[in-house]
C-alpha cells in the first residue's frame, strides 16, 4: 500500500494491482488531491477503507483477489462517493455495471490522462445521488459486439443513460445496429420491466401515421371499425422507438412535438386526453442538420429529440472489431439450425478488408450464406470471394471499379462509331436509372415507400421516373 500527499483538499484511493498504471495515475493525479492512497486489490482495499473515507475512488476491474465492482457495494463505501471504474474488459456489460454501482464514470483502458483527470475534477466537486443507483440487468451484451474505441464511446453513453429517461437520437449509416442500441439503451434504463415497441416512419403511408402513432376512435376515418390503441399507447411505462424519423412528414411532425412538449396527447377522432408515458428514441441514416436547414424537419422537434446523441461508427472503422462480429453471427446462426462454421485465417483477413457498405446488416448476411453455402467446416478465403463477388444486393469493395470499367467500355464503343447517335449522357443515366430502379424495388418487395427511402428520393419521384423509363413497379 502507499500514499502520498500533495496539494489540495481531497482524498482518493486507487485500487489497481498494475504498478505502471498505479504510478502513472498518482504522478497525473499530483495536483488534484491532499491525500492519494494507492492500493493493488480488494483485501487491502477493504482494510484501508476501514479507516478510512476517501473522497473518490478509482477502481479497476479485473483485480487478483475478485472484482473491483461487484465486491465495492458490500465494503462500507460511504454511497455519496463517487467511483471511476478502469477497465481493459472494454464491453457494454462493464460499463452497465460501473453504473449498477452508482459510478462517476468509466474509462476504458487504455485511457487517456487528460479524460482522467477532467473526470476526476468534476466528480470531486459532486457527490453521487442514491436515486442515480440502478440495478443492472443481466444480460450482458443486449446484442452489441465489439470494443473498438468508437463503440467504447456508445458503451459510455448507453450506461449515462441508464438513471434518467431523456430523448436520444441514434445516427449512423444504414446497417450499423441502430436498433440494437435502441433495444439496449431501454434493456438497461429504468423502464426495462416495461415494453419497448418500434415503429418504422419510412414504412408507413403519410396520411396514416398519426394513427399508427396515437391511435384512433372508432369511426374516426374510412375503416376505422373499432378502437385502435396506438404505439404510444402500447409503449406504456416503457421505450417508444422511433426509427427512420427524417423519414417523417412534417405535419405529423408538428404532432409530435406538441406531445414531447406537453407528455400528452389524444386518439384521432377522440378528445380525451391521454398521457404519453415513454421515453423515446429516435433514429435515422439521414443528416438531419441538413433536413433542418431544407426546412424538412422542424428544427424544435430536432433539438427534442437530440437531448443525448449516440453517433454509431460504419464497419469500415471498426475493422478490428470484424473477428469478434463473425463469431457472433455463427454463434446465432448455429442457434438457429445453421450448419456451425470456422473461418480460415486468410478468409478472416478478406472479410477485414472489405469496406463494408451495408455495415454489420451486410457481414450477418454474409456470414450467413458462407454458413449455408461453404462444403467444409472451414470456411476459405475462396468461399468468401465468391460470396462477396455475388453478394446479392450490397456491392462489395471492387463494385465501383467494375461500374467504372463497365462504363468506359460501353462509353469507347459508342465514341469509335462517329455516326452514331449522340446524347450520351443521357442514354447511358436512363440504363442505369432503371438498372437502379429494378434492383432497389425488387430489394424492397415491390414496397414503393421503401424503395423510395433506400434511393433517397420521395415516393412521388420515384412514381413520376418509373413511369417515364417504362418500368412495371408489380413486376419490375
Amino acid at each position: 500500500m502507499t500514499q502520498a500527499r500533495t496539494a489540495g483538499g481531497k482524498t482518493i484511493l486507487l485500487v489497481e494491482d498494475d504498478p505502471a498504471i498505479a504510478l502513472i495515475v498518482r504522478e497525473t493525479l499530483a495536483g488534484e488531491c491532499a491525500h492519494f492512497a494507492s492500493v493493488t486489490g480488494i483485501a487491502e482495499r477493504n482494510a484501508w477503507l476501514a479507516e478510512n473515507r476517501p473522497d473518490l475512488i478509482i477502481t479497476d476491474v479485473v483485480l487478483p483477489d475478485g472484482d473491483g465492482i461487484d465486491s465495492l457495494p458490500g465494503a462500507g463505501v460511504d454511497p455519496l462517493t463517487p467511483v471511476i471504474v478502469l477497465s481493459a474488459r472494454n464491453t457494454l456489460d462493464t460499463a452497465v455495471r460501473a453504473t449498477g454501482i452508482g459510478s462517476y464514470d468509466y474509462l476504458p483502458k487504455p485511457f487517456d490522462l487528460d479524460e482522467l483527470t477532467a473526470s476526476v475534477r468534476a466528480a470531486l466537486q459532486r457527490r453521487v445521488l442514491p436515486s442515480e443507483r440502478v440495478e443492472p440487468a443481466t444480460d450482458d451484451s443486449h446484442g452489441l459486439v465489439g470494443r473498438a474505441p468508437a463503440m467504447q464511446a456508445v458503451y459510455r453513453t448507453i450506461a449515462r443513460l441508464a438513471t434518467n429517461d431523456l430523448a436520444v437520437l441514434i445516427l449512423g449509416e444504414s446497417g450499423t445496429g441502430k436498433e440494437v442500441v435502441a433495444r439496449a439503451i431501454h434493456a438497461t434504463g429504468l423502464r426495462r420491466k416495461g415494453p419497448f415497441v418500434a415503429i418504422n416512419m419510412a414504412a408507413i403511408p403519410r396520411e396514416l401515421i398519426e394513427a399508427e402513432l396515437f391511435g384512433h376512435e372508432k369511426g374516426a376515418f374510412t375503416g376505422a371499425t373499432s378502437r385502435s390503441a396506438g404505439r404510444f399507447e402500447q409503449a406504456a411505462g416503457g421505450t417508444l422507438f422511433l426509427d427512420e424519423i427524417g423519414d417523417m412528414p412534417i405535419e405529423a411532425q408538428t404532432r409530435l412535438l406538441r406531445v414531447l412538449q406537453t407528455s400528452e396527447y389524444s386518439t384521432v377522432g377522440g378528445s380525451q386526453a391521454l398521457r404519453a408515458d415513454v421515453r423515446v428514441v429516435a433514429a435515422t441514416h439521414r443528416d438531419m442538420r441538413a433536413l433542418v436547414a431544407d426546412g424538412r424537419f422542424r428544427e424544435d422537434l430536432f433539438y427534442r429529440l437530440n437531448v443525448i446523441p449516440v453517433t454509431l461508427p460504419p464497419l469500415r472503422e471498426r475493422r478490428s472489431d470484424i473477428a469478434a462480429l463473425v463469431h457472433h453471427f455463427v454463434e446465432a446462426g448455429r442457434h438457429a439450425g445453421l450448419p456451425d462454421r470456422q473461418f480460415a485465417p486468410a478468409a478472416m483477413q478478406l472479410l477485414e478488408r472489405h469496406d463494408w457498405p451495408g455495415n454489420v446488416r451486410e457481414l450477418g448476411n454474409v456470414v450467413q450464406r458462407l454458413a449455408v453455402l461453404s462444403r467444409d467446416t472451414v470456411v476459405t478465403a475462396h468461399d468468401v470471394a465468391a460470396v462477396l463477388r455475388d453478394g446479392g444486393e450490397e456491392a462489395d469493395a471492387g463494385t465501383a471499379e467494375s461500374i467504372a470499367r463497365a462504363v468506359d467500355d460501353w462509353a469507347r464503343e459508342q465514341l469509335a462509331d462517329a455516326g452514331g447517335e449522340g446524347d450520351l449522357h443521357g442514354r447511358l443515366l436512363a440504363i442505369v436509372e432503371a438498372a437502379l430502379l429494378r434492383r432497389t424495388l425488387r430489394a424492397a418487395r415491390g414496397n414503393q415507400l421503401e424503395a423510395a427511402r433506400r434511393l433517397g428520393i420521395n415516393r412521388n419521384t420515384l412514381r413520376k421516373r418509373l413511369g417515364q423509363l417504362a418500368i412495371d413497379p408489380t413486376h419490375p
